[in-house]
């Protein structure tokens, strides 16, 4: 089954082919990034307005790649929640139109749940049921992940996801927009131990977390640096920020594997391509005697291969929409519209 698959739920505009949900025939990516780093963010209008300037030559160029026809295609899957509203719709509304003038099933997909379903890509042996961690710059949860399409959030953020919180933290040291891979930079030459800063903890949920009391550290450690004129130690400070984020992600995935009897741990989202929560994952799994799954630097951000995936367990499933399906800013990872 050959599956067309859109992305457009942020400020990435992705067209993908998916053969049977695990092989990727084409995955092609337009980013937007250097556009909205003038701004320090994403500027929804604007991520908008590119996502339809390259959503159609991008799609036609997956095809190509693909070595297929349009003819070919079996269905076709989308992004259509959560993330930027406008985004959604030019992804939606294309997809729907493919989906017609072929005559084939149009298919939702949740967008952390296509995140999950990349480690399906990068393992071919990988099967649920298992516990997921989805860390990205919208989203941050721990999923029981028991089925293909049966996922339950046990444990998520009650404030910023973490991606959003390396954003913020990147921009307050003067580092350009996303602030993943610059903050990953900077923090290799520091001490993860230059500053304390706080792991917050929940009350009532031992799998919720919270990032907002670390990012005011952050920016009020930088704001006093600069009002008493005491130098920064910038490096030590990113990669003490490092360390709390991972010391608050990392022990609560592995208790909920734990506490749900699970020999497998898989992380998902951009997050996940960090270095030092890579390298804490794998300390702690190997201690737990867990099998861990991480997908590739290129699967871990925004793509249309994964949704071609997860819509591939979707559509089997029997989830399909009509052409009034809507697009939603947010949505429960376990609810779909067919």
């Amino acid at each position: 089954m050959l599956i067309l698959a859109i992305e457009s739920s942020c400020d990435e505009t992705a067209a993908a082919v998916v053969r049977n949900g695990r092989e990727v025939l084409s995955n092609v990516v337009f980013s937007q990034a250097d556009m909205h780093a003038l701004y320090g963010g994403v500027v929804p209008e604007i991520a908008s307005r590119n996502h339809i300037t390259v959503i159609s030559r991008l799609t036609d160029s997956a095809v190509c790649q693909a070595g297929i026809s349009k003819s070919d295609i079996d269905a076709v899957a989308v992004t259509y929640a959560p993330g930027l509203i406008g985004a959604l719709l030019v992804g939606l509304n294309f997809a729907k139109g493919a989906a017609m003038a072929l005559g084939v099933p149009l298919i939702p997909v949740h967008h952390v749940r296509g995140h999950i379903a990349a480690n399906y890509i990068a393992y071919p042996e990988l099967e649920p049921p298992f516990v997921c961690l989805a860390i990205s710059g919208g989203n941050t949860m721990i999923v029981d992940v028991r089925g293909y399409t049966d996922m339950h959030v046990i444990g998520a953020t009650r404030d910023d996801a973490a991606g959003e919180c390396f954003d913020k933290a990147a921009r307050v040291l003067g580092l350009p927009y996303p602030g993943g891979k610059p903050m990953q930079d900077l923090a290799e030459g520091g001490s993860d131990t230059a500053y304390k800063l706080p792991r917050a903890h929940v009350d009532g949920n031992p799998y919720d977390m919270s990032f907002s009391g670390l990012k005011t550290a952050v920016v009020n450690l930088a704001h006093h640096a600069q009002q008493t004129g005491e130098e920064l130690d910038r490096p030590g400070l990113a990669a003490s920020f490092a360390a709390a984020v991972s010391d608050t992600l990392v022990p609560r995935a592995m208790r909920a594997v734990t506490a749900l009897g699970y020999d497998r741990i898989v992380v998902a989202g951009g997050v996940a391509a960090n270095k030092r929560i890579r390298a804490d994952f794998e300390a702690a799994a190997k201690a737990a005697g867990k099998q861990l799954f991480i997908p590739p630097l290129s699967l871990c951000g925004d793509n249309a291969a994964m949704i071609g995936c997860q819509g591939y367990y979707e559509l089997i499933s029997g989830v399909t929409a009509g052409s009034d399906l809507n697009a939603y800013a947010t949505m429960e990872l376990d609810a779909l519209e067919a």
